[in-house]
């Protein structure tokens, strides 16, 4: 168990919006070559092939399935080009970066939907994330540029060989999330696309509060059509990054699936997922706190043995609450059935 919290933390590590890095510019090119979705090997996870987004952990093997709706999935950072020469994007044929991206994210967050949905979710040429150690300088854009336009393709895909009119749930996190904003606001935000839209889960990545024009934020743990998301800290942890950008104000507490900064009881809490073998459930109280807007929680659950007590919980953003959301989904889909009358 120590050896795996130790690789997922690793693995999931992005820059912390509560300090200030920087980082020279010495990064190579952005290489490898443009994805093909036609071709399943370019696709993390998706229903045309076996892959770790199908497994079902054993505590649910009763579990009734039924995939009524899809959800299109964009993984975050398994891409850790360390060398100051180390290319801008991944290259997809980088096996280690595909492992990763498969044995973790996928593993252990996609997994969450499969009960209720198809999971799709593509490879695309992610940014390093030393991009965003300088986010703002040329070279860094251009990255995140260029893995965007990969998303987008595969989004575009998929939109015209599997979709076929079936609602679509858009989930992210941490470096996914960054390129789902901009997938929503092509395709969903005051779009036609919007109709089939079960919910958005942008979640590990601050929303701006004029990120969207017409799509709204959800604060019904019913309510379809809409977006949701949090970023993970410890209760009383104030992270400057945050607090210096008030405006990324958007948060939905998934204990509750509503706006209120009331704290919620762990009562509410159906359980942490951990390594896939099981779940603790009753284990985490949340809070969405009144200034900078970031979930908060407190747990008696040690999730890395060797630094102990935590203050950025973002790499367990899906974990902490991974039968919470599973729930969700299933009770926003069959919402959205009964709102447009399908069988």
């Amino acid at each position: 168990m120590k050896k795996f919290l130790f690789l997922f933390l690793a693995t999931f590590l992005i820059v912390s919006f509560s300090e200030a890095q920087t980082r020279n510019s010495e990064a190579g090119p952005n290489t490898g070559p443009a994805p093909d979705y036609s071709d399943l090997q370019y696709w993390a996870a998706s229903p045309f092939k076996e892959d770790t987004s199908d497994k079902i952990p054993d505590f649910l093997k009763d579990e009734i399935r039924n995939t009524r709706a899809d959800v299109f999935f964009i993984h975050p950072t398994s891409y850790f080009g360390e060398e100051k020469t180390s290319p801008w994007n991944a290259d997809l044929r980088d096996t280690v970066v595909n492992s990763t991206t498969d044995n973790l994210s996928i593993l252990m967050q996609t997994t969450v939907f499969n009960g209720s949905c198809r999971v799709f979710a593509p490879r695309y040429r992610q940014g390093n994330m030393e991009a965003f150690y300088v986010f703002d300088t040329p070279e860094a854009k251009t990255a995140f540029n260029l893995a965007y336009q990969d998303v987008k393709t595969a989004f575009q895909y998929y939109l015209k060989n599997y979709n076929k009119n079936r609602p679509i749930i858009i989930a992210s996190h941490s470096q996914g999330s960054l390129h789902a904003i901009r997938l929503l606001q092509e395709f969903f935000d005051g779009k036609p696309l919007q109709k089939q839209l079960v919910c958005a889960y942008v979640v590990g990545y601050p929303i701006e509060s004029n990120a969207f024009k017409k799509l709204p934020l959800g604060e019904k743990p019913d309510q379809t059509g809409c977006f949701v998301g949090w970023c993970t800290y410890a209760k009383g942890e104030l992270p400057k990054g945050i607090s210096a950008a008030k405006k990324n104000a958007f948060c939905v507490n998934p204990l509750t699936w509503t706006t209120s900064e009331q704290w919620s009881s762990p009562e509410l809490h159906r359980g942490i997922m951990f390594g896939f073998e099981s779940v603790v459930p009753h284990t985490v109280g949340a809070g969405i706190e009144p200034t900078t807007k970031v979930l908060w929680i407190e747990t008696p659950v040690v999730l890395d043995e060797k630094k102990g007590p935590i203050k950025n919980y973002h790499v367990y953003d899906y974990n902490l609450f991974w039968m919470n959301i599973r729930q969700n989904v299933k009770d926003r889909i069959d919402a959205f059935y009964l709102r447009n009358s399908n069988p």
